[in-house]
């Protein structure tokens, strides 16, 4: 027999090879040494990361009208379920439309998980108790915690104590608790509750997982290696929480010093794990390929979906709602993720009051945006919620109003920072008591921030109050309240304050006191539909019959040059093509005259020489609802100023287009009209119908 003989080449291949297959085995067996000496996850640093096969998102659900806030969610056999935090309800979604209540009967639940038996189980923050869910019959039963009864307290489930817990998770006969506001990490079995990891409120690894520090943690996820992961929303990070309690940080860092003096750096970041960024982080959820996705702030990000140990960001980081490709796909505060076994990514977009998902395939649909105004209040709608009153004593008292919405704070002008003022200014006494408009129940995790500062404030559902010292008086002494829980430092000095999901608040109750910038900064509307609060409250009073002021107008052609008066006496401008048009204006209130105010709308009409109107007003600019973030520039001309200095200039630009809610570069085109002489009248006018006009002469030349 003629045995065939490999050449030389062959054999090379060969042997190169088979060494490069040892060379991957010693690598691979070296990085799981030292991934499990430097307690790394080493699941997800050799893993292939198999990116789920969405590319889109769509809605599926948005009902505003009957939902509240949905917060939990989770899927099997192509239903979906998620909690209402609002209304106490739990929702089940078949057939991808139709919608029905599974449960009226709790408080204010939170995140939601199967447990092996089928059944729903729920963090009811707002009864600070585990609850199970019956799918079929509705029936409740309380799982784990007293009813009511807040605290600390580990064994016997009937008997362990709970404060406001939102996470929930559940793998075989264990159910695992984000315990939020007592900053631990809880394991429900065998009828005990026992403390896996989690100690006072801070930062801190630990071996130890008792020794171990959370602050505010909400979501949770279990991997496959029946490790945790966890959001741990106060500290931006999310920590991974081992079988025996071991607690490191997962992801997430702060900024460094160099950082936080760049005023373009951006609050999150994407990259290496170590190096990533985080914003209140809130939900946490694993896909069956390892890949970790979170509602983090805004946005969603994904953990390994790319590459391992790399953190992306799959949708757009402003707020908004907007269905569509991945990169431009907009939400407001999500709550709540699952990821199924078609590679579905499942999203409770609470302040969108929506159920959105990421998709290759054609479940749900991409919204318009016309439809998703039509999702939200309208100020009728909003003012008929509750009677309005003032937020001090005595509710139907008439006080000044020193700002409104849609105002620049900061400056307009290169390198500089500049936002639109939110809400109405209320002015006050400092040190007077500031009170609940309306009533309401707490559903922001985290709803009370800026601590001891000047911004110090607290979001509801539907208003804002800025500029508060929470919980307390001027100086400092606390309200015997408990739905303000304070924290202290080891010299037992005010560090803190948590106002906890689920608690709730009577219309004229005491929120706190007025600091040094005395008065309220009252915000209308839910977050990111922030709407005119002298249109959506009424507040009692309030009237006004003086018109605005326009100071001057200016025009400037597309390259923001200025366009000079010609013709001497007759102060007639020469316009050929498109131009912009500024106004100087400001407005002040009848008896109220505190100081400038912004104009409630602006506007432009074109008239004949003598005066004759050859169409109706233009109203570009309008307030009724706050513009998108990112419009400041599209508002205000390079100049204006306001806020925080003796100083106020509004230049509005009223040849862009501002309406409810969006906003867009626009220009007068004098080359649409014929050659000859003209008038532009600009308009500024309040929200009472107020208004005032100037007049400038122009000729058109072709």
């Amino acid at each position: 027999m003629k045995i065939k003989k490999y050449k030389f080449s062959h054999t090379v291949i060969l042997i190169f090879g088979l060494g490069l297959i040892g060379l991957s085995f010693f690598l691979l067996a070296a990085s799981y040494r030292e991934s499990v000496k430097d307690g790394k996850p080493f699941w997800i640093i050799k893993k292939i990361a198999v990116p789920a096969p969405f590319s889109r998102v769509h809605t599926i659900l948005n009902e505003a009208e009957k939902l509240g806030e949905p917060f939990g969610i989770a899927v099997r056999d192509d239903e979906i379920f998620f909690s209402d935090g609002e209304t106490g309800r739990i929702w089940k979604i078949t057939n991808y439309k139709d919608f029905s209540v599974v449960t009226d009967k709790l408080d204010t639940p939170s995140a939601i998980a199967f447990d092996q038996n089928g059944d729903l189980i729920v963090a009811d923050s707002g009864t600070h108790t585990i609850k199970r869910v019956k799918i079929l019959s509705g029936a409740i039963e309380t799982v784990a915690g007293v009813e009511w009864q807040k605290g600390f307290a580990d064994g016997d489930a009937g008997n362990a104590l709970f404060n406001a817990p939102i996470g929930i998770a559940a793998a075989g006969d264990k159910i695992f608790v984000a315990d939020t506001y007592n900053d631990k990490i809880r394991v429900i079995e065998n009828g005990q509750v026992s403390t896996l990891a989690g100690g006072e409120q801070g930062l801190a690894d630990d071996r130890n997982g008792l020794s171990a520090k959370f602050d505010t943690p909400c979501g949770i996820a279990v991997l496959k290696d029946e490790s945790l992961i966890i959001a741990d929303t106060g500290n931006n990070r999310l920590r991974r929480v081992e079988s025996s309690g071991r607690t490191t940080t997962f992801a997430g860092r702060d900024k460094t010093e160099e950082e936080k003096k760049l005023t373009n750096e951006k609050p999150i970041l994407d990259g290496q794990i170590s190096q990533a960024r985080f914003i209140e982080p809130l939900a946490v959820s694993v896909d069956k390929a390892g890949v970790i996705y979170v509602a983090d702030a805004n946005s969603i990000r994904a953990v390994g979906r790319k590459s391992p140990n790399t953190i992306e960001t799959i949708s757009d980081t402003k707020r908004g709602f907007a269905d569509g490709d991945m990169p431009t796909a907009r939400f407001n505060r999500p709550s709540g993720l699952f990821a199924d076994e078609q590679g579905n990514l499942f999203v409770a977009d609470a302040e969108n009051q929506a159920v959105r998902i990421f998709t290759g395939t054609d479940l749900g649909r991409e919204i318009t945006e016309k439809e998703v105004e039509d999702l939200r209040f309208t100020p009728e709608e909003f003012r008929n919620l509750q009677p309005p009153r003032w937020s001090y004593d005595p509710p139907d008292a008439l006080r000044d109003v020193a700002g409104t919405l849609g105002e620049v704070r900061g400056y307009i002008g290169e390198g500089t920072r500049s936002w639109f003022h939110n809400g109405l200014d209320i002015a006050g006494e400092y040190g007077e008591t500031a009170r609940f408009v309306r009533s309401e129940k707490v559903l922001r995790p985290v709803a009370a921030e800026n601590f001891a500062t000047t911004r110090e404030q607290i979001r509801m559902p539907t208003l804002g109050y800025i500029h508060i010292n929470l919980g307390r008086t001027h100086d400092r002494i606390i309200y015997k309240d408990s739905r303000f829980q304070f924290s202290y430092d080891e010299g037992k000095t005010l560090r803190g304050l948590r106002v906890p999901r689920g608690a709730k608040f009577e219309a004229g109750e005491a929120l706190g006191t007025l600091n040094s910038l005395s008065h309220v900064h009252l915000i209308a509307g839910r977050g990111g539909a922030e709407m005119n609060a002298l249109d959506a409250l009424l507040l009692p009073g309030v009237a006004d019959t003086l018109a605005p002021t326009i100071q001057k107008v200016l025009l400037f052609n597309e390259n923001w040059q200025p366009i000079a008066e010609t013709n001497g006496a007759e102060k007639r401008i020469k316009l050929a093509g498109k131009t912009r048009i500024v106004a100087r204006a400001f407005d002040q209130m009848s008896d109220l005259r505190y100081r400038k105010l912004g104009i409630y709308r602006i506007g432009y009409q074109i008239l004949s020489e003598d005066n004759m109107p050859l169409a109706e007003i233009n109203w570009t600019i309008s307030f009724a609802r706050l513009p998108d973030e990112d419009a400041v520039s599209l508002v205000y001309a390079p100049g204006s100023q306001s806020g925080y200095s003796p100083r106020t200039v509004f230049n509005y630009i009223a040849s862009n287009e501002v309406q409810n809610g969006f906003a867009r570069e626009s220009f007068f085109d004098a080359a649409q009209l014929d050659s000859g002489n003209y008038v532009l009248r600009v308009y500024a006018a309040d929200f009472f119908g107020n208004q005032t006009f100037e007049d400038v002469n122009f000729e058109v030349v072709k």
